[in-house]
Formats: structure tokens, C-alpha cells, sequence
């Protein structure tokens, strides 16, 4: 399968963000409301943990059978995602955070919108590459040293994609707050 690796990079932070948010649903369910105009409200809780239960659904369905109808979902999710951080920069939108991690992290910024893409671009190549009877173990069976090397990567993988999405973009924010030193 191409792109495996990052596909499972892909699934994988959906499970992770997607359990945070129904955890902590606030920061999404205030970034929704931002994003509708409409005040927030508990509904918007209550949505964002239905739609966060679905994500971390769809991520692990996907971990767990890599499937073109699996990596559909996980495209399908990517391009929402994208959609909204589009919308979101598009609009000058004062979001403070997209809670995509179930905390107060980021701004939907441009490294954000790139990784999301990444990850869209991953699944739909699953969606076209993958057999319909695929499982993880036949994908890591597949792959040199059992397919070790690959989920130690993805692994990794996931863990920078968390800090770009929410360190790195706090890092930014912060820089902005204080104004970019003047060169000499």
C-alpha cells in the first residue's frame, strides 16, 4: 500500500484527538460556535463529543483494518478539517485554539493546514492502493522487519505531528504576541 505509514500517522491522531475532545470538548465546541457565529452553548459540547466519538471511531477502524472504505473515512475527515481551517484563516476568524487535542493548543495555523492535507493526500492513496481484505497485520506483514520499523516511524510520526499542531503553534503565537524582533 502506498503511503501506509503516514496513513497510519493519519488514523492514529484521529483516535488521539478525537478521544481528548470528548474528553475535553470546550476549545472545539467554542471554535464551532466562532466558526457558525452563534454563541456557544452546551449543544455545541454535546456535538463536539458525538463527532469526537466518531473520530476516534473512524481512527481506529481504520489502524485496525486499512481498507479503501476505511481510508475513505479517514479522507472524508482530513477534508473537513481542512475545510474548516480554510474557513477559519479565510475569515480572519479570531479563533483562539481549534481544541483539536482537547485543550486550549493552537490557532489553526498554515503548518495546521499542510499536515491535514498530508494526511488527506495518505488516505485517498490507501483508498486507491489498499485490498479490500487488509488488515494491520497483513499492511506490517508487508513491510521489512515485520512492519516494526514502520509503526516505531509512525509512532514518531504521530508525536511531531502533535507538537506542530500544538507546540510549535503556540511557540508562533506567542512570537506574535510580542512582536518580531526588528533586524538591525
Amino acid at each position: 500500500m502506498e503511503l501506509i505509514g503516514l496513513f497510519l500517522v493519519a488514523s492514529a491522531l484521529l483516535v488521539v484527538a478525537g478521544i481528548a475532545k470528548a474528553v475535553r470538548p470546550g476549545d472545539t465546541a467554542g471554535a464551532l460556535a466562532a466558526l457558525a457565529s452563534q454563541p456557544l452553548g452546551s449543544r455545541w459540547r454535546t456535538v463536539v463529543r458525538i463527532g469526537a466519538i466518531v473520530e476516534a471511531g473512524v481512527g481506529v477502524a481504520a489502524l485496525a483494518v486499512p481498507r479503501p472504505i476505511t481510508a475513505a473515512l479517514v479522507g472524508t475527515s482530513y477534508a473537513v478539517f481542512i475545510g474548516a481551517i480554510v474557513l477559519a484563516r479565510r475569515r480572519g476568524s479570531p479563533l483562539a485554539t481549534c481544541g483539536c487535542f482537547g485543550r486550549p493548543d493552537t490557532p489553526p495555523t498554515l503548518v495546521h493546514l499542510v499536515l491535514n492535507v498530508l494526511f488527506l493526500a495518505a488516505a485517498v492513496a490507501v483508498a486507491l492502493t489498499a485490498p479490500a481484505g487488509a488488515t494491520l497485520g497483513s499492511a506490517l506483514a508487508a513491510e521489512p522487519g515485520a512492519g516494526i520499523p514502520l509503526v516505531f516511524v509512525s509512532a514518531v510520526g504521530v508525536w511531531l505531528s502533535v507538537l506542530a499542531m500544538s507546540a510549535l503553534g503556540r511557540l508562533q503565537g506567542a512570537r506574535l504576541a510580542v512582536g518580531s524582533p526588528r533586524q538591525p
